[in-house]
């Protein structure tokens, strides 16, 4: 278990951020439905369940918020795009996504997932340019990099982040299932939250 998420323990979910106490300092993460969130939560944190994890796009469909200890969360939100759940509960998370993303005010960095293999979706496109336009800041999270040959790595990492516009180093390249670049996106989450060795 990592050392910095001993004490990871699940706090409440909420349907709206109006719902949500205060807090220091916390950080989301959110992608499309199926690109592995749950599994990476669980790799980052060093818990095997603390986001259930399912065969089945688009589990998560409330805001989840873990408590780190010191007043610092981990906030899990739903995915966008493809999910088993009804309409009457996919067109609700538009309206709940955009009302935490712009009024947390101690939400200090959104982790955006994007498949490595396929790259940048209009919808995730759309995600970061709608960030960047309301000022919340974002870093590019490319999961499931076990999927690439080791010799399309560097090309593909530099593909994805020309097309998001970024710089190489904002976007983490990481595979939930192999443990790769979970160690150093790990050390990102802590030093962004502050939370003490």
């Amino acid at each position: 278990m990592a050392q910095h998420f001993q004490t990871l323990r699940f706090l409440q979910s909420a349907a709206r951020a109006a719902d949500l106490p205060p807090c220091l300092a916390e950080v989301a993460f959110v992608g499309r439905s199926n690109v592995g969130k749950s599994s990476l939560l669980n790799a980052v944190t060093g818990h095997k369940q603390i986001a259930r994890v399912s065969r089945t796009p688009g589990r998560t469909q409330l805001i989840n918020v873990f408590d780190a200890g010191e007043g610092r969360w981990i906030v899990d939100l739903p995915g966008y795009g493809f999910a088993s759940a009804p309409a009457h509960v996919r067109n609700t998370w538009k309206a709940m996504l955009e009302g935490y993303l712009t009024t947390r005010g101690t939400l200090r960095m959104v982790f955006v997932l994007v498949d490595a293999e396929i790259g940048p979706t209009p919808l995730d496109l759309q995600m970061t340019e709608w960030l960047a336009a309301c000022g919340v800041p974002f870093h590019v999270v490319a999961n499931k990099v076990d999927k690439l040959g080791k010799s399309r790595h560097s090309s593909k990492h530099q593909a994805v982040a020309k097309q998001m516009g970024r710089a190489l180093e904002d976007v983490s390249w990481v595979s939930a299932e192999k443990g790769i670049g979970v160690a150093e996106l790990r050390k990102l989450v802590t030093g962004i939250l502050e939370l003490a060795p």
